[in-house]
């Protein structure tokens, strides 16, 4: 019965974990996005590595927060890709995706909360509004310069499978040249930054499901209506879909060309 309590109590842990570990990322994902966005001149405009960084060091610090309750997925496409590869509980599959999404709806909140005089500043001067897409990229993504729904599919693949090939690098017990010593959560903060840095106009890099259906959820209630469902060239889908193919795809090519030719110190006696 004790048994019982504790593993449940341990199983809540784990979602509010991971929860509370995209509502960090969002928080200062989002607010970035914001100050990038909202303020003429922007900050960032160049600059744009300093916003690559804020989403990255987010990344880390919800890792060194929750990391040791959750694993600190914060992310369902790395959820899936644990659970095809690294032996993690298929039952946990959704709660965790459900937890994600619901500490992105949170972060948008919150993100909301602080910038909303802003957002309709800034609506107002330029003669935009929200249903037609005002201030949106504050929040969720769309396709880039010249890139089509299509194409934005192939590319949120291919990042997010550069960002789980990565992940699965620096967790793996078998690979010697991991960081160690805690500081993999700064690497892999620094893995988000660098994708973002070398790809990340091409759609504003969601990589992410959470990261961008959880905003868009949001702002569908707050007025954004079709700019966020079905969302430019019907984009909604895109860093939905697309991220959970590229995770299983970046795990797999991680396993199969990475670590199956590991040599482990018990093999090499």
């Amino acid at each position: 019965m004790l048994d019982s309590i504790l593993d449940k109590r341990r199983y809540l842990g784990e979602l509010l974990s991971e929860a509370i570990a995209v509502f960090i990322i969002i928080a200062f994902g989002n607010s970035v996005a914001a100050m990038y966005t909202l303020y003429a001149p922007s900050p960032y405009q160049t600059a744009y590595w300093g916003v690559c960084m804020a989403w990255g060091l987010g990344v880390t610090i919800a890792i060194y927060v929750t990391g040791s309750v959750s694993g600190t997925h914060a992310n369902p496409a790395v959820t899936l890709a644990l659970a095809f590869y690294r032996g993690f509980s298929w039952k946990k599959v959704i709660p965790y995706c459900i937890a994600q999404l619901i500490g992105a709806f949170l972060g948008a909140v919150l993100v909301y909360s602080l910038y909303v005089p802003v957002i309709d500043h800034f609506n107002e001067i330029h003669h935009l509004e929200r249903a037609t897409g005002g201030a949106a990229g504050v929040f969720f993504t769309q396709p880039g310069l010249a890139i089509t729904t299509l194409h934005a599919f192939y590319d949120e693949i291919v990042l997010t499978a550069f960002l789980i090939f990565g992940i699965f690098a620096v967790t793996d017990q078998y690979n010697e040249m991991a960081p160690g010593a805690n500081s993999g959560a700064l690497i892999i903060g620094l893995i988000v930054a660098a994708i973002g840095a070398s790809m990340g106009y091409l759609e504003a890099w969601a990589i992410n499901p959470a990261r961008d259906l959880g905003p868009r959820i949001f702002c569908f209630f707050m007025g954004w209506g079709h700019s966020a469902f079905p969302g430019n060239q019907g984009y909604w889908w895109v860093p939905i879909v697309a991220p959970l193919i590229g995770g299983v795809v970046g795990g797999g090519l991680y396993k199969f060309l990475v670590q199956a030719f590991f040599i482990r110190k018990e093999e090499s006696l």
